[in-house]
């Protein structure tokens, strides 16, 4: 038995399809969906087998999200086109479902054990910042599956809707060790500490204090997005070298400004690489700003982190 979920917001649209898989015996539907939230909510709860996406659906910005998810726990989805007339366009679409098999996660199950980078413990005041936009939920989950349970505090920003960040956070606590919290004001950045700023309402910045501690502040966007990459970036510049920033793929310049005070401020600053970017926008602006130390392949930038923060590590990169 096939187990699908009908993502769609046409309701009837959605009740055609119901309609269609009950004359099909091998196909069950296990639920409805209407928005990228509540198909995330649903896909998590009844793990269905194959997720059926309505093409306006898939075309919403936070579609990226699900597609994440999907590939993190094996589900397969085929986009179901608009209707233009009194039946489904795709006249094989059922058979196409019941062939589909969940496929094998693509991203590595976590370790709790901690790990330790460059031969020793990660040094207690080193921090990580990473910034991204779109296609940066797959970059972060790579990165984020590699982090151990001790990890250096790690903050984030990635931009994405505000509906959205409740289930980011699962999502990305589901492939790593650490533990990764939604942003909010005065959390100390302590190690095994991941904070993500998703479609938050405010700029998340770091306080000055020992350890610092994590501020959400209302405003108006800052490089065009809040949250903002930059204004992450430069509310650490006085931590100077306790700082280590990478800037993910994106669209835009948002945290190219901040990496480049950052990279003044004594930083170690790393930009994703072009061929390893879905979209190269933003570590394209810190390049050619001068903002980025290194530039890296997405599979190297989570062990670049990693050893920047331990002492054998930083040691052995400088050889």
């Amino acid at each position: 038995m096939t187990r699908i979920l009908l993502a769609c917001p046409d309701p009837v649209l959605a009740a055609r399809l119901a309609r269609e898989a009950a004359t099909h015996p091998g196909i069950s539907v296990v639920g409805r969906s209407s928005d990228p939230s509540s198909t995330y909510i649903l896909a998590e709860r009844e793990a269905p087998d194959v997720v059926l996406v309505a093409r306006d659906l898939a075309d919403h910005p936070d579609f990226e999200g699900l597609v994440s998810l999907f590939r993190v726990v094996g589900i397969a989805w085929v986009e179901v086109p608009l209707p233009s007339g009194p039946q489904v366009e795709e006249t094989d679409l059922w058979s196409r479902v019941a062939a589909l098999r969940p496929q094998r996660p693509a991203f590595p199950a976590r370790s709790a054990a901690p790990v330790e980078a460059g031969g020793s413990r990660f040094r207690q005041d080193r921090l990580i910042l990473i910034g991204a936009s779109t296609g940066g939920i797959d970059a972060l989950l790579t990165i984020l599956s590699a982090f151990p349970a001790d990890c250096p505090p790690t903050a984030i920003v990635q931009h994405t809707g505000a509906a959205f960040s409740d289930s980011l956070i699962r999502l990305f606590s589901r492939c790593s060790a650490a533990r990764v919290v939604a942003a909010e004001g005065g959390i100390a950045m302590l190690p095994g500490t991941v904070v993500v700023a998703a479609g938050c309402p405010g700029h998340l910045r770091l306080t000055g204090d020992t350890p610092p501690r994590t501020e959400v502040t209302p405003g108006p966007a800052i490089s065009g997005h809040l949250p903002s990459v930059d204004a992450l970036f430069e509310s650490a510049t006085g931590l100077g070298r306790k700082v280590v920033a990478a800037l993910l793929t994106g669209m835009g310049r948002d945290g190219a400004r901040g990496l480049l005070a950052l990279r003044r401020a004594g930083a170690h600053t790393i930009a994703q690489d072009a061929e390893t970017s879905v979209i190269y926008g933003m570590p394209r602006a810190a390049v050619e700003s001068g903002a980025a130390a290194a530039v890296l392949p997405l599979p190297r930038i989570a062990a670049d982190l990693l050893a920047r923060c331990s002492e054998r590590g930083i040691e052995a990169l400088r050889r």
